[in-house]
C-alpha cells in the first residue's frame, strides 16, 4: 500500500521540481539581460545616435533587421529538424520552439552550453544525448565556414593594412590554406569522429550516443551546410545594412572583409552570450579603425545586431521554456 502510494505521489514532487527548474531559468535569463540592458553604454549611445534619424527611416531599417533575424533562426530551426530527424521525428514548430527555448538558456551559460539543453529537452528522453551530438554536427558545419570566411579575410586584412614581406604572405596563406581544406574534410568525414571514439576503451562504452555520426552521409552533410551558408550570409546582410545606413561612406568589400574577421574572432573567444556585447564593441572597434574613425556608429551597429540576434529571441524563447518537461516525454502541441 505505502509502495502505490509513494509512486501516486512522486509525479506531483516531479511536477513542482520541473516548474521551478523552469521558473529558475526564466528569472535567471531576465535578471542576466536587465542587468546587461541597463548597463550598456554602447545601447545608450545607439540610442542617442537614433534620435538624428527620422522615424520612418529607423522603423523600416530595424524592422527589417528584425526579419532577417527571424529568417536567420527559422533557418537554424529547419537545420535542427533536419539533424534530429535520423533520432526523433519532430514537427517544424517544435523545432521552432526548442531553438527558441535554447537561445533564453544560452543567455547565462559559458559558450552557449545552455543551447543544447534548451532544444535537447524538446526530445524523448532517450534521445535526447544523441540529440546534442547531433546538434554538435551544426554547430561544427557552422564553425567551418565562419573559420573558412574569416581566415581568409584575415588574410586580406594583413596583406592590405599589415604589408608583410611576399615570403611571410606567401606562408600565411599556406597555413590558411591548410586550415580551410582540414575544417573541409574533417566537417564532410565526421563519422571519422564515430571511429576514433570506438577506438578508446573509455569511449566504446559510450557509443549508443554518438554512433549517430556515422549516419550522416555527405550529400546530407552538404545540405546542412547549406542551411549554416544561408544563416551567415542573413546575419551577414544584417551587419551590411546597419553599417551602410550608419556609416554610408563604407565600402563593401571593406565592411565583408571586417564582418568576417569579427565572426572568425567572436566564434573563437570563449564568452557568456550575455557579455558577448563588450567583445563584439572591442573586437569591432579594434578591426573597423583601420577603414573609419566613426567609433560610435561602429559600437551602435553591433550593440543593436546583439540587442535583435542575441536579447530579443531569448526573451521570445521564454515563453517555451513553459513547454519543457524534464522527468518525461516532451508535451505535445
Amino acid at each position: 500500500m505505502q509502495r502505490v502510494e509513494a509512486k501516486s505521489i512522486r509525479p506531483g514532487y516531479k511536477a513542482i521540481v520541473s516548474n521551478l527548474i523552469k521558473f529558475a531559468i526564466v528569472v535567471f535569463a531576465f535578471y542576466f539581460i536587465y542587468a546587461k540592458l541597463r548597463s550598456s553604454q554602447d545601447l545608450k549611445d545607439f540610442l542617442i545616435l537614433l534620435k538624428e534619424i527620422p522615424t520612418i527611416e529607423i522603423v523600416a531599417v530595424l524592422s527589417l533587421v528584425v526579419l532577417l533575424m527571424l529568417m536567420n533562426w527559422g533557418l537554424e530551426a529547419v537545420k535542427w529538424k533536419r539533424l534530429v530527424s535520423p533520432i526523433e521525428k519532430i514537427s517544424l514548430w517544435k523545432s521552432v520552439e526548442s531553438v527558441f527555448c535554447g537561445l533564453t538558456w544560452a543567455v547565462f551559460t559559458p559558450n552557449r552550453l545552455g543551447e543544447y539543453g534548451g532544444r535537447v529537452f524538446f526530445l524523448s528522453p532517450k534521445r535526447r544525448i544523441i540529440g546534442a551530438v547531433a546538434m554538435a554536427v551544426g554547430n561544427i558545419g557552422q564553425m567551418v565556414l565562419t573559420n573558412l570566411f574569416g581566415s581568409i579575410a584575415f588574410c586580406v586584412f594583413i596583406f592590405r593594412f599589415k604589408t608583410p614581406d611576399s615570403l611571410f604572405m606567401l606562408f600565411l596563406c599556406v597555413i590558411v590554406f591548410v586550415f580551410c581544406a582540414f575544417l573541409m574534410v574533417f566537417y564532410f568525414n565526421i563519422k571519422w569522429l564515430n571511429g576514433i571514439l570506438l577506438s578508446m576503451r573509455f569511449t566504446r562504452k559510450y557509443k549508443k550516443f554518438y554512433t549517430i555520426l556515422a549516419r550522416y552521409r555527405k550529400a546530407e552533410l552538404m545540405r546542412i551546410l547549406m542551411f549554416c551558408l544561408g544563416r551567415y550570409l542573413v546575419f551577414s546582410t544584417q551587419y551590411f545594412i546597419m553599417f551602410f545606413w550608419l556609416i554610408p561612406s563604407l565600402h563593401f568589400e571593406d565592411v565583408l572583409m571586417m564582418v568576417s574577421i569579427l565572426f572568425f574572432v567572436q566564434s573563437n573567444l570563449p564568452s557568456l552570450d550575455l557579455f558577448d556585447i563588450g567583445i563584439r564593441s572591442v573586437t569591432a572597434l579594434f578591426f573597423f579603425n583601420f577603414i573609419t574613425d566613426q567609433s560610435a556608429s561602429v559600437v551602435a551597429c553591433t550593440a543593436s545586431i546583439w540587442l535583435i540576434n542575441i536579447i530579443i529571441p531569448a526573451i521570445l524563447g521564454s515563453y517555451f521554456v513553459f513547454k519543457l518537461n524534464f522527468f518525461g516525454s516532451p508535451k505535445h502541441h
